[in-house]
């Protein structure tokens, strides 16, 4: 049967794939729109199989705060294009990801997948949403932290590139004022990328890396053999105040170490909020 360009338009209207493809699942339907919708879904199938080896290093990294700021949850979706991260289709599908996994708490990436919505998958829209803009997207990787006594915090900096996640526990005195000073300590993790919150999390293999690395500097440099143990334990207490967070410089007042903003803290409000842990999403970031 002849396909009119209005069927077309319409089937472009209610699926957002391009006109010859609405024609040629139109004419492959014999104008049937259920069918030719199905055809669609498929080709987006088979097009993101195809598109499986290519990178996906934009996206969005969302977050958000549940059960009076005792929980947060931290997603990142990609796709190839900083175009295509702006574009109406995939925030609007980004958002949807982040309220299932709100609301559904899967494990993985798979089960977030896997939930309904509207009578269809997640990846069922994941997959009408490749057909439709015809770049590799995927859900790359979530968090989901709480503490039953304590605050999680975030952060997302402008653009939504980079997120932060920052767990405190013991927080039971002023906790808003506390929240405040943590949000200043989730943007010193945006910032200064830290890899750890303190000395005692760095890895013994990290450790003995580090003083390998700096003993043979200090050789090279023509240091004396007697020396070499107290120049590597010098440089690594210098490792251990960049890549530990409790260590590090406050990027707002240097003077002062990030420990030293709790303690203050816990001092003026006869407290003992501890710094747990934190999660830095980056879309960029290839160690995912």
């Amino acid at each position: 049967m002849a396909i009119t360009a209005q069927q077309v338009k319409e089937l472009r209207d209610k699926t957002g794939a391009g006109m010859m493809d609405c024609k040629k699942a139109l004419t492959e339907s014999n104008g049937d729109f259920t069918k030719a919708i199905e055809i669609l879904r498929k080709k987006g199938a088979s097009v993101a199989a195809k598109r499986a080896e290519r990178s996906a290093n934009e996206g969005l990294i969302l977050t958000e705060l549940v059960n009076d700021d005792a929980e947060g949850l931290m997603l990142e979706v990609n796709c190839e294009t900083d175009f295509v991260a702006k574009s109406d289709d995939f925030v609007n599908f980004a958002n949807l990801s982040l309220k299932l996994l709100k609301e559904k708490n899967p494990a993985t990436v798979e089960e977030l997948l896997a939930l309904e919505t509207g009578g269809k998958k997640l990846n069922d829209e994941l997959q009408d949403l490749l057909g439709k803009i015809g770049e590799k997207i995927e859900i790359s990787r979530f968090v989901r932290e709480s503490s039953d006594n304590g605050v999680v915090v975030d952060y997302v900096h402008q653009g939504s590139k980079l997120g932060v996640l920052v767990r405190c526990d013991n927080v039971t005195e002023k906790k808003d004022d506390f929240t405040a000073l943590i949000k200043d300590i989730a943007m010193q993790v945006a910032a200064m990328k830290p890899l750890y919150v303190t000395r005692e999390e760095v890895p013994a293999e990290v450790v003995d890396k580090e003083i390998e690395i700096y003993k043979e500097l200090a050789k090279k440099e023509g240091k004396p053999e007697q020396v070499l143990d107290k120049i590597a334990q010098g440089r690594l207490n210098k490792f251990y105040e960049e890549a530990c967070l409790l260590e590090q410089a406050f990027v707002k007042d240097n003077t002062k170490k990030v420990a030293d903003l709790i303690a203050e803290f816990n001092k003026a409000n006869s407290s003992n909020a501890k710094l747990k842990l934190f999660h830095r999403f980056h879309v960029s970031d290839e160690n995912k």
